[in-house]
């Protein structure tokens, strides 16, 4: 009786102590600090070109070029006052005037 309980108390040991120590196993050549890699990136999308009809006459899409904002037009006016060489208090005079202007 005392040797098949023995049997049964080293076996459950065994079967316990298993998964603890399987866990902290480290392959060689490798860090524990190492993070998993990432999946591959997805492929290129394949897309068939559009191909023109002969008969046909590309069509064109003119958008307007859209219009400055106030900051843009100053920053223009400024950049044109310096490349004049106009000294600093000309240059805002100048640049009041363009900015109206445009």
């Amino acid at each position: 009786m005392t040797s098949f309980l023995s049997a049964t108390c080293f076996v459950l040991a065994v079967a316990l102590s298993a998964g603890i120590a399987s866990a902290q196993i480290i392959p060689p050549g490798t860090s524990p600090l190492n993070l998993p890699q990432p999946p591959p990136l997805p492929g290129p999308k394949i897309q068939v070109p559009v191909v023109p009809k002969m008969d046909e006459l590309p069509s064109r899409n003119y958008v307007p070029a859209p219009r400055p904002s106030f900051s843009d037009k100053v920053n223009t006016c400024l950049d044109e006052a310096t490349a004049g060489g106009l000294a600093p208090g000309d240059r805002d005079a100048y640049v009041r005037g363009c900015v109206n202007s445009r």
